[in-house]
């Protein structure tokens, strides 16, 4: 095998390589999009959902203003939040202040026994657990991107073509972490 010959099978095996990368990067990209999609989806349906459930307690508690004030604008800060690590921080929140609207529901039993109110919490319950496996869904994207961003020599393509690393969808406080539970005892 002549030196040309070896050096031309270098440089397709170093260009098709190349072009393997890219096409990899791009799909994980596009995952790592898809994923979010899917979060932003159940968040959607969680905060469409808060509305309703504010409401039907007011019904029965309406000395509990502070509470369900809290919820309200809770749920419009995490609808507003820009990035992956702020919108967590702030579903973090909501989530922590749903579960004191649920406390408060506890201390009701006519509330607890509407046929609206068990509704309602049985399809956030449902939205919660949607929540979670979209977010496992996302992180292990999440994760794979950022494997091949840092990774050489596929990080050389990534730098070429400005492919960077996504943020975890995370909760911080670990308090916040626990879905609410409620109990229809």
């Amino acid at each position: 095998m002549s030196i040309t010959t070896l050096l031309t099978l270098l440089v397709l095996a170093a260009v098709g390589y190349a072009i393997y990368a890219y096409n990899a990067l791009v799909k994980n990209k596009n995952h790592v999009e898809e994923g979010w999609s899917g979060i932003e989806t159940q968040l959607k349906r969680r905060a469409n959902l808060i509305p309703n459930l504010v409401e039907t307690v007011k019904g029965y508690a309406s000395h509990e203003k502070d509470t369900l004030e809290q919820v309200t604008t809770l749920r419009t800060a995490a609808m507003g939040a820009g990035n992956v690590e702020g919108r967590a921080k702030q579903e973090g929140l909501l989530t922590a202040a749903l579960g004191k609207l649920f406390a408060v529901a506890e201390a009701y039993p006519d509330l607890k026994a509407n046929e609206n109110f068990i509704s309602l919490q049985d399809e956030l319950s449902e939205i919660e657990d949607q929540i979670q496996l979209a977010r496992r869904y996302y992180n292990g994207t999440v994760r794979n991107n950022n494997i091949m961003v840092e990774s050489f020599p596929s990080n050389i393509i990534a730098n070429q073509f400005g492919f960077q690393k996504a943020g975890f969808f995370e909760i911080d406080d670990p308090g916040d972490r626990a879905v609410p539970e409620v109990s229809f005892s």
